[in-house]
């Protein structure tokens, strides 16, 4: 196999380590289907570890509580430690949920966890707590690395070859102990604590780390190398080198966006495929030559002439197209181009082979774009007469393939991803770009003779046409994305509350003045209080202890101090009451009469009396309200029995990545701008970023299943590093082991 990895992009921070072995990245199906499996291996470890961690917890915090120095503090820690126990089933669930989302972000390449200390010279926008916590964790990590600097440099290289070839470090790789840190330290977010308290939980997870890391790490290494990813690897230290990178023109750098770890892999790709290449003419399996059998080899200017005249064909076809408004583009018929040129070349001298190579690969490449499904039809037909200015490009600028940046590469790139942004293959066409698109294909093929300036001033000009398209989809995609967000968000905060309040009342006969209280203002209070502060807050955990006084409170008590806080309760309660209606608004007649009713009730249980009889309509509304709560959506929206095949879907749904275009049966296009992990809801928005529709995972599974609808665009890199990554597999067919590494 052919991909390098090695520390000048992979290297972790510690000392400088390399290996010798060479193995390309994995397809993205047969990637996938490992990623799922490492996930697996993480999430499973993380429940089976959090039992003996619960256990610790519980006896660090009675030292805490016997070494206390105040009541108040005694209180405080003993109240920590019962919601902990409290929380035990769901604090597990959030921990591992946490964990597998690490994979989720991972597939994303979004992913990169690390712990904000303060220690950058700017001031930090963390709180103290948040601040302690950094401070902890990063020293627990950073010893639990370096226990397992080898293996865990060993995963580093493995997930690379899952990532795509790009580098993992620590920071981005799932299996890491920073991970496992992070998810412990979000999932106890669930519980409010002091700074002491949230010390003690950190530092005793900290004393398990090392031991759910090594085997997390050791588990994920034995997978992968059963599966054949880097069987060989060898750790050892390497040789410092020195990255050399050509210089752009100023006005093209400024708009190729690419970056350091995509160009490596995309130059690592070229050289596997141009080895392959090679093995293959040496094997008799090479494309039929070009030109004359014998002869002179032809020189560049030669092989340029006769793609000139091939241009010029290929001009007038595509004139012929535009001029016709409405008219369907064919793509070139690369076939018989080859046919046109070998007529060209016939008695002038022959093709040198490495003149064929490069004929084959800008074959290839434009081969790919006719079978690619990102692309619509009209796109790639109009894309597909750029075949012969790119091939003559490979003769005039030699280092075209070799740089990622090259501004006919950019062009190529920018040219596509307009396409399948802005062109469905049900005829929608947005900001006027098919139009767009065939003009600068054929003002490259009018103008483009033998000056690359000529590329980089149409690459110039498409790029501004699109410039403000862009920005202006992108903030509209992002304010529906936040949209999506608060009202997953809020939707995330009323099922808690409604956990909260029907936990406290179920199997309970509640007089209805306190059902209604509970699940209208004071539930709208409660949301409030959860949304905006937080779940540690003082007014959160202050609205929910007002819901345990009052249901406390309505009963019958035959203890003169507890009557004595009824007392006091029944002064207090009103005034809390009202402070959070004024808050949410409530209506004033409305809350006076509820707060009556209230007070009646809680004045009936002191003198140990039945409360009065509630009117028809007060019971009925209660009942309803009731009701609408008991049938309140799960966050997770899979509630019904779901078939294997449809769980498979799902699963593969959790790991697809921000900017996934789904097509439909009527060919319409829409891409996924947002999606929650947790409870896999998909926010879909058109062409030109407006939000069409909100998804759950098992809707789009069925859809899918149905073949009503399929993904397009499984990855968000460039037109040409797919490209590129298919004609490599493509060249290793039958099979990879027959081609000798280069």
């Amino acid at each position: 196999m052919s991909r390098l990895i090695n520390d000048s992009a992979s290297s972790s921070g510690r000392a400088g380590v390399s290996v010798s072995v060479r193995q390309a990245p994995l397809p993205p199906e047969q990637a996938l289907v490992h990623l799922k499996r490492c996930q697996a291996i993480a999430v499973e470890h993380a429940h089976q570890s959090f039992g003996p961690f619960v256990k610790a917890l519980n006896h660090a915090f009675d030292v805490l509580i016997d070494r206390a120095k105040s009541n108040q503090e005694v209180a405080e820690l003993s109240g920590i430690q019962r919601l902990f126990r409290k929380s035990n089933h769901e604090l597990e669930d959030y921990y591992a949920g946490y964990v597998a989302e690490g994979f989720v972000k991972f597939k994303q390449h979004a992913l990169c966890t690390q712990f904000n200390t303060g220690g950058d010279g700017e001031l930090s926008l963390v709180d103290n707590l948040e601040l302690e916590e950094s401070l902890i964790l990063s020293g627990i990590v950073q010893g639990v690395d370096s226990e397992l600097a080898e293996p865990l440099w060993v995963l580093n290289q493995r997930m690379a070859l899952i990532n795509g070839g790009e580098p993992v470090v620590e920071a981005s790789n799932p299996c890491a102990p920073v991970q496992f840190s992070e998810s412990m330290r979000k999932a106890s977010k669930l519980v409010p604590m002091t700074i002491p308290a949230a010390k003690t939980v950190l530092k005793t997870f900290g004393e398990h780390l090392s031991r759910i890391a090594a085997e997390v790490v050791g588990d994920t290494n034995r997978y992968l190398a059963e599966q054949g990813l880097l069987q060989d690897l060898e750790y050892r230290q390497a040789k410092p080198k020195v990255a050399k990178r050509e210089a752009l023109e100023s006005e093209v750098d400024a708009l190729t966006g690419s970056d350091d770890k995509s160009a490596a892999y995309q130059s690592s790709l070229l050289g596997a495929i141009r080895g392959l290449q090679q093995t293959l003419a040496s094997l008799s399996q090479s494309p039929q030559p070009l030109g004359a059998p014998v002869g002179n080899v032809l020189s560049n200017q030669q092989m340029i002439e006769a793609l000139q005249a091939v241009q010029l064909q290929s001009m007038m076809n595509m004139s012929m197209v535009n001029a016709v408004p409405g008219q369907v583009t064919t793509p070139m018929n690369i076939a018989a181009m080859q046919q046109q040129l070998q007529a060209q070349l016939a008695d002038k001298g022959r093709v040198g082979e490495s003149d064929m190579h490069a004929i084959d690969l800008v074959g290839r490449v434009f081969e790919y774009m006719l079978r690619d499904d990102n692309l619509p039809d009209s796109v790639k037909a109009a894309l597909s007469y750029l075949h012969t200015p790119f091939l003559k490009l490979a003769f005039i600028d030699p280092g075209f393939f070799e740089n990622p940046d090259h501004p006919a590469r950019v062009l190529l790139n920018n040219l596509a991803e307009a396409g399948i942004r802005w062109v469905g293959n049900d005829g929608t066409i947005e900001h006027n770009m098919l139009t767009k698109i065939r003009e600068t294909v054929d003002r490259l093929l009018n103008e483009f003779t033998n000056d690359v300036k000529v590329i980089t001033s149409v690459l110039l000009d498409f790029n501004s046409y699109t410039k403000n398209i862009v920005r202006r989809q992108e903030l509209m995609e992002k304010r529906a994305a936040e949209k999506a967000q608060g009202e997953e968000r809020l939707r995330e905060v009323k099922f808690r509350v409604n956990q909260e309040v029907m936990t406290r009342t179920e199997e309970k006969d509640l007089p209805s003045s306190i059902l209604l209280f509970l699940l209208q203002p004071w539930f709208d209070y409660l949301s409030f209080c959860l949304l905006r502060f937080g779940a540690e807050s003082q007014q959160w955990v202050g609205a929910l202890d007002l819901v345990d006084d009052l249901l406390w409170a309505i009963n019958h008590k035959n203890n003169s101090d507890d009557v004595q806080v009824q007392k006091e309760l029944i002064e207090r309660l009103p005034a809390d009451m009202q402070a959070g209606f004024e808050v949410i608004g409530y209506d004033a007649d409305k809350a006076e009469k509820l707060t009556e009713s209230i007070v009646d009730i809680l004045r009936a249980a002191i003198a140990q009396e039945a409360p009065a009889p509630e009117p028809a309509p007060v019971r009925a509304e209660a009942l309803k309200v009731v009701a609408e709560k008991k049938q309140a959506t799960p966050l997770t929206p899979i509630n019904e029995d779901v078939t294997d095949e449809e769980q498979r879907v799902i699963d593969g749904l959790k790991q697809i990545e921000f900017g996934t275009w789904f097509e439909f049966e009527n060919g319409r296009r829409l891409k996924v701008a947002w999606y929650n992990a947790r409870t896999m809801h998909y926010m879909l928005v058109n062409q030109v970023g407006k939000k069409e529709a909100m998804l759950t995972g098992l809707e789009l599974a069925r859809k899918m299943i149905a073949k009503t609808m399929h993904i397009v665009s499984g990855s968000s890199k460039p037109f040409f590093e797919r490209a590129l990554e298919d004609i490599y597999q493509n060249l290793t067919v039958p099979t990879p082991a027959e081609v000798e590494p280069v």
